[in-house]
């Protein structure tokens, strides 16, 4: 029996949601350039309701500029539309969501979930198949835990389970937090989209802070 310590994880990278889209032109021009500079893993898209045709003609407009990046395309909600529109998978806003897409994603596909208020729901969630679990999200009414639980219930998870746990960031610092707590990717997508500086800025200050914060957390476990 060896008792070498499991090897480190490796840094978190960026998990982009986008604004809700209603016309994606102009995004599909600023797109590559955002994708370019920072490590960004993953793009959730999120869409205005509307008639089905559209919203799959939206995922077709906007997979190709993703995935040319070397990123994959979620939608948020609309398993149904996932594969019509080319795009890599799905984020589901919890277990139901994620029980009833999953024939439909796997084994081709992506099956993110979020919506999980308890770690009896978490767990639930990697035994049928979640492909990562997302931590932090604001419910219907927007509200969300403190920063501390979800960074503890990022750390609990990333210590004990085998499929990625993303961490809901809603400034540079919970970011910074939830690299640190262990979060295999680290979403972020408002306070980006929102910054004065523009969102290139905002996405390569984010995605050095959060390299920092795992680079830290990794030399305080060897020092420890």
């Amino acid at each position: 029996m060896s008792n070498k310590s499991p090897p480190p994880r490796p840094a978190p990278r960026l998990y982009l949601a986008t604004p809700a889209i209603d016309d994606p032109a102009a995004f599909v021009a600023e797109l590559p350039g955002l994708l370019a500079a920072a490590d960004v893993a993953a793009v959730l898209l999120r869409l205005k309701e509307t008639d089905q045709r559209t919203m799959i003609t939206r995922i077709k407009a906007l997979a190709p500029p993703v995935q040319k990046a070397g990123a994959a395309l979620l939608v948020e909600g609309h398993a149904e539309l996932v594969a019509r529109g080319g795009a890599d998978g799905a984020h589901l806003p919890g277990i139901a969501a994620l029980k009833e897409a999953l024939p439909s994603l796997k084994p081709d596909r992506i099956a993110g979930v979020g919506g999980l208020t308890t770690r009896h729901h978490s767990m639930d969630a990697g035994e049928i198949g979640a492909d990562y679990v997302l931590f932090g999200e604001p419910d219907a009414k927007g509200q969300r835990p403190s920063s501390q639980a979800i960074a503890e219930r990022l750390d609990w998870w990333a210590e004990l389970f085998e499929p990625p746990c993303v961490g809901f960031a809603t400034s540079l610092e919970e970011a910074h937090d939830f690299a640190a707590s262990g979060a295999d990717f680290v979403l972020v997508g408002d306070f980006v989209w929102s910054d004065p500086r523009g969102p290139k800025a905002a996405l390569i200050e984010v995605d050095v802070e959060i390299k920092k914060a795992h680079a830290a957390a990794l030399a305080g476990q060897e020092h420890g």
